[in-house]
């Protein structure tokens, strides 16, 4: 059936565009030989193809276009006979005589347009007689597109200021009388389209007159280009008689989109000067009209103006406009009792632009936008329409745009009660935003009341929110998100001891009552900002008024180690295990030997129960030795028990090349860097004595399991441990101990049972180069290597 239907629409506008070829054929030959009469009689018949009513709108706007075309070189032949001498009036009276109306009315308006050139009568009579002669065409479709060519053909006569066609008696006055009630019978046309024909084939007719509604469009843009259309002229006639013919058509769609073309069309300036005018007419349109895009491309533009020139700025505290805008958007929300929440909230969210541009220095005036907007939502709880939940992000992020300063958001008390409204997952993209910010423009959050207003605007990220856990969150999603937690963490800073350590203490409350995933995240930032706070206050006295104070050393080392010990149940006992030997050294650099032996009794204690993994215990085990080493602040019975307990560590480690290495990283403990540390050579040499006879045994379990002695390079690498004691001078390292391990590494390589490792052999090399380049060195060093031969 649409298929049958399109192709006979096809035949008749076929049909039609070849009688019209055929008339203007004839048109042509009687305008060549100068022939009027004919020339008429055929531009009629020409003309008659328009009174169709079979084609769509589309369709007959092409007919339309190619009669336009030859009603141009009509236009131009009358206006050459009339300058040789034919008279117009003559020529006006006879087009009317014209058998049908529609071709009649036509002819009519191009000889008027002659008519209007020529200044032989009042270019206001002429436009009036026109206007009111196409009256006579009432069908909605012939009658918009007889009256969008009287608009064509008479835009560029009509009285303006500075046309030649203004005179004593055509005033601007009566260019916008014409225009005006060519606007409002077209508009009368266009609604009308809507009630012809049958109910079922309403949403097709929406359809053909959205295609028509420039026609109608065009005559609101030509009064915004007549010139003599000032300020108080559009207040006084244009604006009422628009907003007259706009709230009693009762359409919606020509209520919206003239409303959006008066927006677009006329200067913002007229606008605001005007605000409360259109802003009354909004609560009269028809519920069903889309006021929200309206108002918001409204407030759209005159931010845009306020932006532009800031010496327009008086001019809308002069007017109130913020007040007026706020007023009106609540009166229509109130009308539209069925607006949707994203409809609202887009109308806030313009709303806050415009306030945001026009007055950037009035927080209260933005907050109040947002307290509205809560106070409309009020009821609603948690949104779950995508669409209202991305306008409320919008809403919420034009404050952080436009200050680049999150501690200015916070200052809005009802930001925090606008983010109740979203669901989780946009709660959570909102609170990444406010972060991204935060690292964008460097800010620095400096007091405890505002670490703890921030961390109830992101808590999406910090908390489970509902009690509900994020194991079924996509675990990229998750890492990106805390460690966006874990850097605002670092940005959070204060030079006031006092005040830094309070801050330390909101965010330890927040973080450890997120959940136990989101320690291994969110506490080493938080650790090492309290490290940072420890080492400013190392160097101050704490006796006295210090003890009373509430950031000192031993306080912040009570907290930190309360936070590693929920971190230890995470799990992340490994993580633990580093935290606590950071802040061993850190109360080592205090000098407070207790509170440094009670972290590493808390690493001990991890590494004893819950690191159970090979590789894990070797590099704790390592991270303890090297930590250990650089301690000085223990006495000789911690000392002791320390290290005793590393060396018995490493002696149990699973695999004997991990007990060789850890065995003589043991013998550092017991030799400081320091010329005034603890120095036992004895016990060095025991280390190493131990770690050469493990490496034995696993050379031995080598050649019992595989048939061949292994590698030697754990004998190399005891031998480069020897060597380096030897040079610090320790005394129990002798050339002749150095000599033996020498010979019995080459006689080892050189065995038939040896495993040809070039690696190992290289190694080898490599130290034997060594000790001849210490030989040649000169000086006490040389003297030193030079009983060993190599």
């Amino acid at each position: 059936m649409i298929s049958a239907g399109v192709e006979d629409e096809e035949k008749w506008l076929a049909a039609g565009i070849t009688g019209l070829q055929q008339n203007a054929f004839y048109m042509h030959r009687a305008l060549d030989s100068n022939n009027l009469k004919d020339a008429l009689k055929y531009s009629a018949q020409m003309l008659s193809e328009l009174r169709t009513s079979r084609l769509s709108p589309h369709k007959y706007y092409e007919l339309y276009m190619r009669a336009f075309d030859e009603l141009r070189k009509l236009e131009i032949f009358f206006w050459e006979e009339t300058r040789k001498g034919c008279s117009i009036i003559d020529l006006y009276e006879l087009v009317q005589h014209a058998g049908n109306i529609l071709p009649r009315l036509y002819l009519l308006c191009t000889v008027g347009s002659v008519y209007i050139k020529s200044k032989e009568a009042p270019a206001k009579d002429i436009l009036r007689d026109l206007v009111e002669m196409c009256r006579g065409i009432q069908h909605p479709l012939r009658g918009l597109f007889l009256r969008s060519y009287l608009s064509q053909v008479s835009r560029d006569k009509l009285p303006d200021i500075g046309s030649e066609y203004e005179g004593d008696s055509d005033t601007v006055a009566d260019a916008v009388e014409f225009v005006l009630q060519n606007f409002i019978e077209m508009n009368k046309l266009w609604v009308r389209m809507q009630y012809q024909g049958p109910a079922l084939e309403k949403e097709k007719r929406q359809k053909e007159r959205s295609e028509l509604r420039e026609l109608v469009g065009k005559n609101l843009h030509v009064l915004s280009q007549i010139e003599g259309v000032d300020l108080d002229m559009y207040r006084n006639t244009v604006l009422p008689r628009v907003l007259e013919q706009v709230v009693n058509c009762k359409d919606e769609l020509a209520q919206y989109y003239l409303m959006d073309c008066m927006i677009q069309v006329f200067p913002d300036e007229y606008h605001l000067q005007t605000l409360d005018v259109l802003l009354g007419a909004c609560p009269q349109l028809q519920p069903s009209v889309d006021i929200k895009t309206v108002l918001s491309r409204l407030m759209e533009r005159l931010s845009n103006y306020a932006a532009s020139n800031t010496e327009v700025l008086p001019e809308f505290l002069q007017v109130d406009a913020f007040s007026k805008l706020n007023s009106a958007i609540g009166k229509v929300i109130g009308a539209q009792v069925d607006m949707p929440v994203v409809g609202v909230v887009t109308l806030y969210s313009s709303l806050l632009t415009f306030t945001l541009h026009v007055h950037p220095d009035r927080l209260d005036y933005a907050d109040q936008v947002l307290g509205s907007c809560v106070k409309k939502l009020s009821g609603i709880g948690k949104i779950e329409d995508s669409l209202a939940t991305k306008q409320i992000v919008a809403l919420l992020s034009a404050p952080l745009d436009k200050y680049n300063n999150v501690t200015t958001a916070l200052k809005l008390t009802n930001y925090s009660s606008m983010m109740e409204h979203l669901d989780n997952a946009t709660n959570k993209l909102m609170a990444s935003i406010i972060i991204r910010s935060i690292m964008k423009n460097h800010t620095h959050i400096s007091t405890g009341d505002k670490v703890e207003a921030l961390f109830d605007l992101i808590k999406g990220l910090v908390n489970d929110v509902d009690g509900k856990c994020e194991d079924e969150v996509d675990e990229e999603d998750f890492k990106e998100e805390q460690n966006s937690v874990a850097r605002l963490i670092q940005m959070l800073h204060n030079d006031d001891p006092e005040e830094m350590f309070k801050i330390i203490t909101i965010v330890r409350k927040h973080i450890l009552a997120g959940g136990l995933k989101r320690l291994s995240y969110t506490v080493p930032p938080l650790v090492f900002s309290s490290l940072k706070l420890v080492r400013r206050l190392q160097n101050k006295d704490e006796n006295g008024a210090g003890e009373e104070a509430a950031a000192t050393p031993k306080k912040i080392f009570q907290l930190l180690n309360q936070i590693i010990e929920v971190l230890s149940n995470a799990p992340a006992p490994e993580l633990a295990l580093r935290l606590y030997l950071q802040c061993a050294e850190a109360a080592n650099d205090c000098d407070l030997e207790p509170v440094a032996y009670e972290f590493f009794t808390q690493a001990y204690i991890l590494y004893e129960e819950e690191i159970s993994d090979s590789r894990a215990q070797v590099t704790a085990l390592y991270l303890i030795i090297g930590t250990l080493h650089r301690m000085h602040i223990f006495g000789v019975e911690n000392r002791d028990t320390l290290t005793h307990k590393a060396t018995g560590y490493s002696a149990k480690l699973l695999k004997k090349p991990d007990q060789c290495r850890a065995v003589y990283a043991c013998s550092h403990l017991f030799w400081a860097g320091d010329p005034e540390g603890m120095r036992d050579g004895e016990r060095v040499l025991l280390c190493l004595k131990r770690a050469l006879k493990i490496a034995n045994a696993a050379q031995h379990m080598a050649n019992v399991t595989r048939g061949s002695s292994g590698s030697l390079t754990l004998f190399i690498e005891v031998l480069n441990k020897y060597l380096y004691f030897f040079e610090k001078g320790n005394a129990q390292i002798t050339v002749t101990t150095i000599q033996d391990l020498v010979e019995l590494i080459t006689t080892e390589m050189q065995s038939d049972s040896a495993t040809h490792d070039p690696a190992a052999d290289a190694f080898f090399a490599s130290t034997l180069r060594y000790i001849q380049f210490q030989k040649q060195k000169g000086g006490s060093v040389s003297e030193k290597y030079e009983p060993l031969k190599v």
